[in-house]
């Protein structure tokens, strides 16, 4: 296997770069059996009711600081290893869709397939977080056919729509400009921007429905 520079590694994990290495090809592997899946999904969707119910996606393995950093707050050894029997989010893809119903209808799709299995749910766009983050986050386990033989790894699957995808990244922003002790005011004004977009996922999830109903009868 081909290896390509790794200049990011942390200290703790300079002596072990062939053991990440490793874990970051399974990982990518793992991520890019989902995606597949998730193509072929969008694909057969449009097929069917011509239109694509994801807009587009994004993946991403997480950082060796990052997994660093998760391993220490857990109070887990900070090894390669370590990191592969605890943590389920190394290897993440958010999914993007159009209109509200779409977020679960993928997720009911991917559930369907036989080969991946569902590991954990949870479900922020039904129960927001508290400061309004709205996404729908599953654990999936997918097999990973290597020359050593199969593994079954998780990746995370975060499924939100358009507006809920504006809220979170702008929001990411704000929180990552080192501020602390964000006032309460502002605090609220996030949230309050959260309602209004979700109120705006419904509204527009009704418009597609009506529309729909209307192109319906005027073919009969």
């Amino acid at each position: 296997m081909k290896h390509t520079p790794v200049t990011d590694l942390p200290p703790e994990w300079q002596e072990t770069i062939e053991e990440f290495l490793t874990m970051r090809f399974r990982y990518q592997s793992a991520m890019r059996e989902v995606r597949t899946k998730l193509e072929i999904l969008d694909d057969e969707f449009s097929m069917r009711h011509s239109r694509n119910p994801i807009h587009h996606m994004e993946s991403r393995i997480k950082t060796p600081n990052s997994i660093l950093q998760k391993l220490r707050r857990k109070g887990l050894a900070p090894t390669p290893q370590s990191a592969m029997d605890n943590l389920h989010d190394i290897a993440g893809i958010r999914v993007v869709c159009a209109y509200l119903n779409d977020t679960y209808a993928i997720a009911e799709l991917l559930g369907k397939q036989d080969d991946l299995r569902i590991l954990r749910v949870r479900d922020y766009i039904k129960c927001p977080k508290p400061n309004g983050y709205r996404s729908l986050h599953l654990i999936v386990e997918v097999p990973v056919f290597l020359s050593s033989g199969k593994e079954l790894l998780p990746v995370e699957v975060q499924i939100r729509t358009i507006a809920m995808d504006f809220w979170a990244s702008l929001e990411h922003q704000l929180r990552y400009k080192e501020v602390t002790n964000v006032p309460d005011s502002l605090n609220q004004q996030l949230c309050d921007a959260a309602e209004r977009i979700a109120a705006l996922d419904s509204e527009m999830q009704h418009i597609h429905d009506q529309m729909l109903s209307w192109v319906d009868q005027a073919e009969e």
